[in-house]
């Protein structure tokens, strides 16, 4: 009896296994934008209505993310996130809080979160960082905490976009500053931050930038310092802040020849966005200060 030919047969891959989230039950608004997003991936919903059952389920199930719910506190969310972790060390939450004191956000970040968001937030930014925490292929915590009190935070940070965007959103959550403020530093950071992964680390994961936040009482300094070897202001030329009044676009045309993603920004926003933005001599240490009260300095900004 002869075997069955297979060259006439077309092998067909497996699916790829449905992924799915768990999330806590949460105000209306936020049920809704969890659920558009996740569903509109194709992702499963299971849902929990408090901690308990959260964690109850997680410990018994292998879920891909974890949003937790908005009525709970921050103390709260970040033991549920220790429990979990114990027995999951690499599972994405995104902890939603009504409730929160200072030093919570720096005890997510110790604790593995992906992100951290603490009432008022803008339901876009939530959005994005569900997007973000679906799409990373290889997930790794990226950010470490060297060391922390509400005042002065030093973290290490891998360089890549994703954990850029993670830092940006912590930091809104860092020192208990007014709203225009801390939108103000965390953009600011934000553009510093790539700048810094971008031209000191070629955006390789394997390699970190140090950021340090000092809050004082009429001030917040902010200290980004990448692992490359500098470059000159002055030799700059795929940033916007070199370019000449008569030719606000001349870095893109740079860029374009280096093969530089678009942007080069970074410097002319954070400039608009702080008071003084002060860089070593080697360029590749840069402090970015912003005054929180009437008593700022007059005159010109820093570099």
């Amino acid at each position: 009896m002869s075997a069955t030919p297979m060259s006439g047969l077309s092998l067909v891959p497996a699916p790829a296994p449905q992924k799915t989230a768990l999330i806590v039950e949460s105000s209306a608004v936020v049920n809704h934008i969890v659920t558009r997003v996740l569903t509109s991936e194709g992702w499963n919903i299971r849902r929990a209505v408090d901690n308990k059952t959260l964690l109850s389920l997680s410990q018994s199930n292998p879920f891909d993310l974890i949003v937790s719910g908005q009525q709970t506190s921050g103390p709260e969310d970040i033991d549920l996130l220790r429990r979990i972790r114990s027995a999951r060390p690499h599972i994405r939450m995104i902890i939603l809080v009504d409730q929160w004191t200072r030093g919570d956000v720096i005890a997510a970040m110790r604790e593995g979160a992906f992100s951290y968001f603490a009432a008022p937030f803008e339901p876009s930014a939530l959005v994005d960082m569900i997007h973000k925490a679906m799409a990373e292929p290889a997930w790794d915590d990226g950010i470490e905490v060297l060391s922390a009190t509400p005042q002065w935070v030093r973290v290490v940070a891998r360089c890549d976009r994703v954990t850029a965007d993670r830092l940006e959103q912590f930091l809104r959550g860092v020192g208990d500053l007014p709203e225009a403020d801390k939108d103000d530093i965390a953009s600011a950071s934000h553009e510093i931050l790539l700048n810094a992964m971008e031209h000191g680390a070629n955006f390789d994961p394997n390699r970190y930038v140090e950021l340090a936040f000092v809050r004082s009482r009429r001030a917040v300094t902010l200290r980004v310092k990448d692992p490359g070897k500098g470059f000159s202001l002055e030799e700059l030329r795929h940033a916007a802040n070199t370019n000449s009044s008569s030719n606000p676009l001349d870095h893109m045309a740079v860029r374009e020849e280096q093969g530089l993603r678009p942007g080069g920004w970074g410097i002319l926003m954070a400039k608009a966005l702080v008071d003084e933005v002060i860089y070593d001599e080697h360029g590749n240490d840069v402090l970015l200060v912003k005054y929180l009260d009437s008593k700022r300095p007059r005159g010109p900004r820093g570099f």
